[in-house]
């Protein structure tokens, strides 16, 4: 699979299309690039090999960076996506790099597929030109405050249905669950978080050059990214309370289970206790008589009840 891709939009036509040259007001988009894609774009448009290794790492937070020497600005941000496993979907965040290379190129640096991207690969997305790299910037940060919105409203959904099984049957699977979408919205905050500081910082004006017809996209991706935060911040308080209750509903489980056991054991040690001694071998009453047998029984059974009867009077069989 090709990792390196080149794409350009047509000045006259308006239309993008995939090249292989690297061409002036090109979209270059890199997917966990090879050593060697690494270096063939950085000679190809004269860049630091730094700009795209730094977007590559997967602890990398979201910031902005520029060099003056060769004008180029490099956007880290963080995209939400889903690791699949054998159990459940993971929800998390990664980097993705945007580099402003002059006025000649731009480049995405990302280590997976992410939809954001894919997007804009597949031309969903209206009024988008390669060369125009202002608006691309903003256009990719709204989409990916939408894309936070959209995880954000399936985690809540899939919060929902575990709650529901949860309260038909305590299982292992739901409550691991739950933790795995309790962190998902972790880390959703601190990439939102992360992610206004940089907008807030591109709004001011000093890192590119904002064009009047483009700042409306960068503010609605700013609304957008504030209201995904404060949605990851209630779902996520609804998240704590939820663990907290099924923690102690668990705990109060047990407990009355370990009670009705202890109240069995108490029960059943009243005809085992009239056994044992009845069985030595002294002398005891009924011993000689012929209803022996039966009476033991019968004081047995009489014992039994009232034990039961006084533990369920002091709900301990409940």
């Amino acid at each position: 699979m090709d990792l390196l891709k080149i794409y350009n939009t047509d000045i006259k036509t308006n239309k993008m299309e995939e090249i292989k040259e690297f061409k002036k007001g090109a979209w270059i988009n890199l997917v966990n690039p090879s050593e060697s894609e690494i270096k063939r774009v950085c000679e190809n448009i004269n860049i630091q090999e730094d700009f795209i290794r730094d977007a590559l790492d997967y602890e990398e937070k979201a910031r902005i960076d520029q060099e003056d020497d060769d004008n180029t600005t490099l956007f880290i941000v963080d995209v939400p996506i889903i690791d699949k496993n054998e159990d459940n979907d993971i929800y998390t965040t990664m980097p993705l790099g945007m580099i402003v290379v002059r006025d000649d190129f731009f480049l995405t640096v990302s280590l997976k597929k992410n939809k954001v991207i894919e997007d804009f690969e597949k031309k969903k997305i209206k009024n988008f030109q390669t060369y125009m790299k202002t608006r691309f910037i903003f256009q990719i940060l709204y989409l990916n405050s939408s894309y936070f919105l959209n995880y954000l409203k399936q985690i809540n959904k899939e919060t929902e249905i575990a709650e529901y099984i949860l309260k038909n049957s305590m299982k292992n699977k739901e409550l691991l669950k739950l933790l795995s979408l309790e962190k998902g919205l972790v880390y959703f905050t601190t990439s939102l978080k992360s992610n206004e500081i940089v907008m807030e910082k591109t709004m001011r004006g000093k890192i590119i050059k904002l064009y009047e017809e483009d700042e409306e996209i960068l503010e609605d991706a700013i609304t957008e990214n504030r209201q995904a935060i404060e949605m990851a911040q209630i779902y996520s308080n609804i998240l704590n309370g939820t663990m907290d209750a099924y923690a102690s509903i668990i705990s109060n489980n047990l407990n009355g289970v370990m009670k009705f056991l202890t109240s069995i054991t108490i029960v059943l040690a009243v005809p085992t206790m009239i056994s044992s001694f009845w069985g030595m071998n002294v002398g005891l009453p009924f011993q000689d008589s012929p209803f022996g047998f039966v009476s033991m029984i019968l004081i047995s059974v009489v014992l039994t009840l009232l034990v039961t009867w006084w533990l369920k009077k002091k709900d301990m069989l409940n």
